[in-house]
């Protein structure tokens, strides 16, 4: 236990005894661990070790069979997703999900309007909420694409989306943000921008990131969980993770 436990600090996230089967396969298999405010944690392990349905878990996308998650103490294991965005928890996914008929400055839009006690007002059209197209570009200046705030979707690089992606996300102040694999696909110029805005996301904001890019999400993660068949088998600060000979084993293939 560390001593920022040890000193009563709740955790961000504690996951206890997590598991999931489909037709009879473990996914998550008794995963646990405990995430502190303001960490870096970077989940990694082989295709299939059960790294986005432990994130489908724990944003809500899929319910857990049995176990438990708390977020700042709060049990949220039966919570659908919405409540457990307004609790604080945002994410990115592994496919991208975006409106690609639609300007970047609206995707936002849409992003922000889902904390909204008032997004189910048909009566308030959204030509009249001046404040959240505001709003958006300020989010979309952050990631540095405020300049394209008009401009279809479908007309980005895939790189770009990638960041309107996490515009998207910040968009929601989440005090739990979950990257699933946000440097896929990407040139090594893309990497380098898009690991720069991870790094950049304040402290105040608790960050789990899935990544196999290992030279840029190592220098982002303090600590590291190794998953394999659904278990947690290595967990540490990261130059103890990485020169662990099971993560050598099944991650690195050594």
């Amino acid at each position: 236990m560390s001593a920022t436990m040890q000193q009563g600090q709740v955790a961000a996230l504690e996951v206890r005894n997590l598991k999931k089967s489909f037709g009879g396969l473990p996914a998550t298999n008794d995963v646990s661990l405990t995430v502190m405010p303001g960490e870096r944690r970077l989940i990694i392990g082989p295709n299939g070790a059960g790294k986005t349905t432990l994130f489908n878990q724990i944003a809500g996308d899929l319910f857990c069979d049995s176990g438990s998650i708390k977020l700042y103490g709060e049990e949220v294991s039966r919570f659908k997703t919405h409540k457990r965005t307004q609790r604080g928890v945002a994410r990115t996914y592994q496919i991208i999900t975006l409106f690609g008929k639609d300007t970047l400055e609206h995707n936002l839009v849409l992003s922000l309007l889902g904390l909204l006690k008032t997004r189910w007002n048909s009566f308030v059209p959204l030509s009249g909420s001046a404040h959240l197209y505001e709003e958006a570009r300020r989010v979309l200046a952050t990631v540095g694409l405020e300049h394209l705030a008009k401009r279809p979707i479908s007309e980005i690089s895939y790189g770009e989306k990638r960041r309107v992606e996490i515009a998207m996300a910040l968009a929601q102040k989440p005090r739990l943000l979950l990257l699933d694999e946000p440097l896929a696909g990407l040139s090594r110029e893309e990497r380098m921008t898009v690991s720069k805005l991870v790094a950049a996301v304040p402290r105040d904001t608790t960050v789990l990131m899935i990544e196999h890019d290992m030279d840029v999400a190592l220098e982002l993660a303090d600590q590291i969980t190794v998953l394999h068949y659904g278990k947690v088998i290595v967990e540490g600060p990261r130059a103890e993770v990485v020169s662990d000979p099971r993560t050598k084993e099944v991650y690195l293939g050594e």
